[in-house]
């Protein structure tokens, strides 16, 4: 009975700290409050005092914009959990965790190649080549290192990692791809040594040489200069780009589903620009974006009238401002008319996100697709053409990664 009051308790203090944040209380003494009166709760309290206080009338639009109850709970744990990182669901516990796995897959790739096993040659070299796939995931560890980490630095005015380590990243991925590589041209047991010797050796120790420096010299600098919002930010965008070899905590991924809901920003126009979630671009910036853009924009309303297109110098495909605010329907020929109407009613239907097409029209080849575009909450918006001439990128071969003289 006593716990259940003090929770009871609990949920009380806490729909009052939300209430008060819709009433202007800030962030801060929302905190302060929440840690002396509080302590810990989980998400799912969280979760149902919310539920409570939607059922008693707040919105959950007005809860969403004022109360970030899930920011104030994790930025406390992430500042009790200080340099020791100890926390599950901090960024830097995480990145541990995968170099962890790492040096175990290590280990097992040095172990394989020393004791040979009693298979003939050609499976050894195939068990190789699958272990060797799986170290390929540093990739995704890499990226989430050099994508996140490495930006908030940068704000911090610390540009080393950026400019060193990003540089020894990619050393790492060029050992392996050559170790990669190399291993098809092996063709038995007397040109291992050799092998392990020039390829593989090389990148197993840069590997964990890369490990040493993230432990001992990039995440102690990370969590000496980084704030608990910056980690927030970090753990938040960590999902677009994902973890490798470890399963994010449980809490973490409730969590995440609720601060992307909660903190998902609404664009705003103001000075002459339109600010993003993603960054902000002045209107003149916009307009010529899109008209640089090397494909036809077109977008159609939820009403299907033409709102908009992008006028790029080569269209593919003719529009005059004649077009804006016509319906849809009016602007396609009788033979096309059907498959548009088909189109827009499996959007608005919501079985259907997207369709494409190709077609070859005056010696050009054509790739058109067409999006369904909705809200956060889901609800159609419009429908937006992508049209693009892919005639010369159909030729493209190899590879180009440098710059020749006619550049």
């Amino acid at each position: 009975m006593g716990g259940n009051t003090g929770e009871n308790a609990k949920k009380e203090v806490m729909k009052d700290i939300i209430l008060k944040l819709h009433q202007g209380l800030s962030a801060e003494a929302a905190k302060e409050r929440f840690e002396a009166e509080v302590g810990n709760i989980s998400s799912t309290e969280i979760a149902e005092i919310e539920q409570e206080l939607i059922n008693e009338g707040l919105s959950p639009e007005e809860i969403k914009k004022f109360c970030n109850v899930h920011v104030l709970i994790f930025q406390s744990a992430l500042e009790k959990s200080a340099s020791e990182e100890t926390f599950p669901s901090h960024p830097v516990y995480l990145f541990r965790q995968e170099n962890r796995e790492i040096e175990k897959l290590v280990d097992s790739v040095r172990s394989f190649v020393e004791k040979r096993g009693e298979d003939e040659f050609p499976a050894f070299r195939e068990k190789l080549k699958e272990m060797l796939l799986a170290l390929r995931g540093i990739d995704t560890h890499y990226e989430r290192k050099e994508q996140l980490l490495f930006p908030f630095l940068e704000k911090q005015g610390f540009f080393g990692p950026s400019k060193v380590m990003w540089g020894k990243d990619n050393e790492v991925r060029d050992l392996l791809k050559t170790a990669r590589q190399g291993i098809d041209q092996l063709s038995g047991w007397k040109e291992l040594a050799d092998y392990n010797q020039q390829a593989l050796e090389p990148l197993l120790e840069e590997v964990l040489g890369m490990i040493f420096k993230e432990e001992n010299i990039l995440f102690p600098t990370s969590l000496e200069k980084l704030s608990a919002g910056d980690w927030v930010d970090i753990l938040r965008e960590s999902d677009d780009i994902g973890y490798v070899y470890i399963e994010k905590p449980e809490e973490t991924g409730a969590l995440m589903k609720e601060l992307k809901t909660v903190l998902l920003e609404e664009p705003v126009f103001r000075d002459n620009a339109v600010s993003f979630a993603t960054g902000t671009l002045s209107l003149n910036e916009l307009m010529y974006l899109l008209n640089t853009l090397p494909v036809d924009l077109t977008y159609v309303d939820s009403e299907d009238r033409v709102k908009y297109f992008s006028d790029s110098r080569d269209r593919v495909f003719r529009r005059t401002r004649s077009v804006i605010g016509r319906n849809v329907e009016n602007c396609h020929p009788p033979q096309s008319l059907e498959v548009v109407q088909k189109i827009i009613a499996s959007f608005k239907e919501g079985k259907r996100d997207r369709y494409e097409f190709w077609l070859t029209v005056k010696e050009k080849f054509l790739y058109v697709q067409f999006f369904a575009v909705r809200d956060k909450e889901g609800h159609y918006l419009g429908t937006l053409e992508v049209a693009q001439d892919i005639t010369e990128i159909r030729k493209l071969e190899g590879e180009k990664r440098l710059l020749d003289e006619r550049d």
